[in-house]
């Protein structure tokens, strides 16, 4: 893999940890807005970061396997 495709994996990796927090906030709001309650935003981030998590494990684990292979050769 090029420096530029991992370099590119990693700028994808930032956009995805932001829109993943934004996107729980912001459907949490709205939850909070439709249902009158101030509760939704707070599960929407918690949940926007389990995704988060979650995603980059996943983006990340080509990179890592890839360093192993090359490391072992």
């Amino acid at each position: 893999m090029g420096r530029w495709v991992a370099a590119l994996r990693l700028v994808g990796v930032g956009f995805f940890i932001g829109g993943s927090i934004a996107l729980g906030v912001f459907a949490g709001h709205w939850l909070d807005n439709r249902l009158d309650t101030s509760l939704f935003w707070i599960v929407g981030l918690i949940l926007g970061i389990v995704v988060a998590f979650y995603g980059v494990y996943r983006m990340l684990l080509p990179l890592m396997d890839n360093k192993r292979d090359r490391e072992n050769s």
